[in-house]
């Protein structure tokens, strides 16, 4: 088995000038502008902003070679308000015991399993209420 030596950055700082990770950056921040995921528009006094932080994470093959390297953009702080911000929240995220019950269901009657990576699959949850989130600096737009 191969030890694998690469170490994930802990912020933006720590990526430097690798080119890997400003290519992963550009990939996640693509995705979000091709999905109409925002609109910029002036920052509101009365609004809480939402700020974001980059969270990198290395991918692995079965064999130990990198797959992907992977850049993501995840909320800073909790600096909104519920009641006012928001009412309720509730994560997408699949349960550990759902994804083997059904894997176990698939083996079991001898069913085809096929697994898939969807990129930006939060974004297409729905919200009523208005959420103003800051640029990152890496990729600010200045002209509105």
């Amino acid at each position: 088995m191969n030890t694998i030596i690469q170490n994930e950055p802990s912020s933006f700082a720590k990526v430097g000038m690798h080119q890997v990770w400003k290519d992963a950056m550009t990939e996640e921040y693509e995705s979000i502008m091709k999905n109409d995921v925002w609109v910029v528009v002036c920052k509101p006094r009365d609004k809480a902003i939402v700020t974001l932080k980059w969270l990198y994470n290395i991918k692995h093959a079965i064999d130990g070679s990198v797959e992907k390297y992977k850049a993501c953009f995840v909320t800073h702080d909790f600096s909104q308000k519920e009641g006012i911000d928001y009412n309720k929240i509730f994560p997408y995220v699949s349960r550990y015991t759902t994804i083997r019950s059904i894997i176990y269901l698939v083996a079991s009657q001898g069913w085809n399993l096929h697994q898939m990576d969807v990129k930006t699959a939060f974004l297409h949850g729905s919200i009523k209420e208005e959420v103003y989130v800051e640029q990152t600096k890496e990729f600010e737009i200045h002209d509105r």
